[in-house]
């Protein structure tokens, strides 16, 4: 069975992590399957993709079991995974020129937690939590945890989240700009459902620019910033998507966007 799922349906690629027995904790396999999912997501006919997850728990992190068995050969550092497993699921969701909509409906922890938090616009369940989990094993956030949290929830709550493993409800992460919104159980299908449909209908070539504006802007000055927007707001207006939406305005009608 495979342990990503795939479908893609009006534009919208949705990938399911599909390993429920295991909470969806992540082996080096699974891993690079969800890198390969993420990767077909440049396909033209892909307009936005839904990150969500089978069974109970969205995603525990990395399956220790693995580690363990991997640590009996000498040369194996847990860099090895990071950077094999990880850390290209991270730039891949942050590069990807398309929205990415995370659907929590459980417990993430660990690099689950931090997956999520690398996504774009993330609903989930009230019955969600988000623990960092590395704390309790002597380790440091990986999946961008350390370069995600500062910038969501700021120095000193972060240092919480770490060193005491504070578990955060949906709720919580919504009022401390974890993530977009939190909803009863029952409504999280609809809710991502309208989110995922209301985007893969939008200006999709404009979300591309917006996200590499975005990107870059944890590392430019103002003025770099202020000229990449202009560089980048030129790029917009030769699209397609910004024709159709300037005549659909100037003719009081609904646009009709293309992602081009």
């Amino acid at each position: 069975m495979s342990l990503i799922l795939k479908e893609n349906k009006n534009n919208i690629l949705t990938i399911t992590l599909n390993r429920p027995e295991k909470y969806n904790s992540f082996t080096e396999p699974m891993a690079l399957e969800l890198q390969d999912a993420l990767q077909s997501a440049e396909s033209d006919d892909v307009r936005c993709v839904l990150l969500n997850a089978a069974g109970k728990a969205f995603c525990g992190g990395q399956d220790l079991p693995e580690v363990i068995e991997r640590e009996k050969d000498t040369t194996y550092t847990l860099s090895d995974t990071v950077n094999t497993s990880y850390n290209p699921i991270i730039k891949l969701i942050r590069e990807l020129k398309k929205p990415v909509v995370c659907s929590v409906q459980g417990t993430a922890a660990g690099a689950g937690a931090n997956i999520a938090f690398a996504c774009d616009i993330v609903i989930a369940s009230k019955e969600a939590l988000f623990v960092q989990a590395f704390s309790k094993i002597g380790l440091i956030p990986d999946s961008g945890g350390t370069w995600f949290l500062p910038r969501l929830v700021g120095f000193a709550r972060t240092n919480a989240l770490y060193m005491l493993d504070d578990k955060i409800t949906a709720d919580q992460a919504v009022e401390l700009g974890l993530i977009y919104k939190s909803v009863e159980s029952n409504q999280l299908t609809n809710e991502v459902a309208k989110v995922t449909s209301q985007l893969a209908s939008m200006p999709t070539k404009g979300f591309a620019l917006y996200k590499e504006a975005i990107n870059k802007s944890f590392t430019n000055n103002l003025e770099q910033q202020l000229q990449l927007e202009a560089t980048l707001q030129s790029k917009a207006g030769k699209s397609d998507d910004y024709k159709e939406g300037v005549t659909a305005f100037l003719e009081k009608r609904r646009a009709e966007f293309k992602g081009r």
